[in-house]
């Protein structure tokens, strides 16, 4: 048999099936083939040798509606830095403003793009440097009718719905946005996915509401609204919504992720179930820049690599309920993401200004797109 596609060499590292080893990958009609050593001929075969290759990455907390929104970034020249397959957009669009979304963006992109759809009329509309307006403190934009509608009518793009709560988001609104959206979501049968900043609400309050394969995000902030004390303890809240399936994201972002706070979970065992970049205009030339640097922070806390490329992979993918994506195993989507894990001195910053000297960073070096070399051609 001849392959479309086989990378030999690498360093395979896929948790969903626990593979950890040296051996080659095979892809064919935009499927993982076979996973083994000496398996034959392919029309394209590549050296890794030296490089991981992984599951296709997942960023769970993306933005990246470019041209629609001012916050908006290009997906297709995201994911080729940082490696990533599958770019989830959350809340860049609302209901008003989905179907500009679908057609000038998410359909002509070679690179997968998912969405939470946001509760919000026109989604995350005055988000930039000289205008910053949260979507949330005008409850008469939210639009929990139209976005119910719409997102039952988009089921093959919209995985759950997005809401922002805070004082930044949402004003003295406290966590009305947020009941609004967890009523769309129970409307539907779709996960929300919640955004929290300073309070009001408070971290608590908003935990308090989510259910059960809800997403917080942001959810290693910095003091106010941080998920440890001052004492650097996990709050209990936290651990109680852990314990009923409220899941963890990190989405860094421009002001949402601060190492003092990561140290602190950490310690405790308490880590992240998905790390994510919120990589949107105002933070991509830093303190996020991409995905592939907010993974290589966790490693230099001391995240195992398994764990880390866990959270961008099979985790991810089960918070978006795609349990095709985010697996090399055989049968499955064609994706895969090759990585340099370089040693060395490197050095890492947080939202607050802090810096941090790892030894390891995680590079892109090559992307796999629906069985075929994507990127570097």
């Amino acid at each position: 048999m001849t392959y479309d596609l086989i990378l030999t060499g690498g360093r395979v590292i896929d948790p969903s099936q626990q593979i950890d080893e040296i051996t080659d990958i095979a892809f064919s009609g935009g499927k993982v083939a076979k996973i083994g050593r000496n398996l034959g001929e392919a029309t394209v075969s590549r050296d890794v040798a030296g490089l991981l290759v992984v599951p296709g990455l997942i960023d769970l907390h993306t933005h990246v509606y470019w041209g629609g929104t001012s916050l908006g970034i290009d997906a297709e020249e995201f994911c080729r830095t940082s490696g990533v397959t599958t770019a989830i957009d959350t809340g860049s669009a609302g209901p008003g403003n989905w179907m500009g979304f679908r057609k000038h963006v998410i359909e002509p992109s070679q690179v997968r793009i998912l969405a939470y759809l946001h509760v919000s009329h026109a989604g995350i509309y005055g988000f930039d440097k000289r205008v910053m307006v949260g979507e949330s403190r005008e409850l008469t934009l939210m639009n929990p009718v139209d976005c119910a509608e719409v997102a039952d009518a988009n089921r093959d793009l919209i995985v759950g719905i997005k809401v922002r709560v805070g004082l930044h988001a949402s004003g003295t609104s406290g966590t009305v946005p947020l009941n609004i959206a967890i009523q769309v979501a129970e409307e539907i049968g779709m996960p929300v996915m919640a955004h929290i900043d300073h309070p009001p609400p408070s971290y608590e309050e908003v935990l308090a509401m989510l259910r059960p394969g809800d997403v917080l995000t942001h959810a290693f902030r910095p003091f106010p609204n941080a998920p440890i004390t001052g004492q650097g303890r996990v709050k209990d809240a936290v651990l109680d919504a852990r314990r009923r399936g409220v899941l963890f994201d990190i989405g860094h972002g421009k002001g949402s992720f601060a190492f003092r706070t990561a140290r602190a979970m950490l310690a405790n065992g308490f880590e992240p179930d998905t790390i994510s970049s919120d990589v949107h205009t105002l933070c991509i030339d830093g303190p996020a820049f991409d995905q592939v640097t907010t993974l290589s922070k966790f490693l230099c806390l001391g995240m195992p690599l398994d764990r880390v490329i866990a959270s961008s992979t099979v985790n991810a993918a089960m918070a978006i309920k795609r349990p095709e994506l985010g697996t090399l195993t055989p049968g499955g989507v064609g994706d895969a993401t090759v990585l340099r894990l370089a040693e060395g001195r490197f050095d890492y910053v947080d939202v607050l200004g802090e810096h941090l000297e790892g030894t390891q960073r995680l590079t892109s070096e090559g992307v796999v797109l629906g069985g075929r070399w994507w990127h570097p051609a």
